[in-house]
């Protein structure tokens, strides 16, 4: 596992999976099939657990352009900008049963902000990155 810094909030817009765990490759396909440009973005999965115990999944996309969430009839997220902890996964796409347990092994670690989501960005094709929230600790000396 690797650390990785956001500098900027990045604004995404998309559609619940109400249906998690099914449906998610779906929702992603009607997703980039609404966008204009929809091969030419970043993508993310955004995941938490809700009081109920149950899983709430957002399939989104990078917004471009302000009012995107609008134009295409979409709910808004916000990913925080901060340090995340990141593990990488190569060819994700024969490897969709692994993600949850690469989560939870993530889970384990003291550093991690367990009030965060879970993210999943589909880097391309071939790579996307598992990320959860850091912890930050900072020292100030007087």
């Amino acid at each position: 596992m690797e650390k990785y810094y956001i500098e900027d909030a990045i604004e995404v817009f998309g559609i619940q999976v109400k249906t998690f765990p099914e449906g998610v490759g779906e929702m992603f396909g009607k997703l980039m099939n609404k966008i204009t440009d929809g091969r030419e973005r970043d993508y993310y999965g955004i995941s938490y657990m809700q009081e109920d115990g149950k899983i709430y999944y957002f399939a989104g996309a990078a917004e471009k352009e302000k009012g995107e969430a609008e134009k295409y009839h979409c709910e808004k997220y916000t990913i925080e900008k901060g340090e995340y902890l990141i593990s990488s996964i190569t060819d994700w796409r024969q490897k969709l049963t692994c993600i949850n347990d690469v989560f939870h092994e993530m889970m384990q670690e003291k550093n991690i902000d367990k009030t965060k989501p879970c993210i999943e960005w589909y880097k391309d094709d071939i790579e996307m990155w598992c990320m959860i929230k850091t912890i930050n600790h900072h020292i100030y000396i007087k």
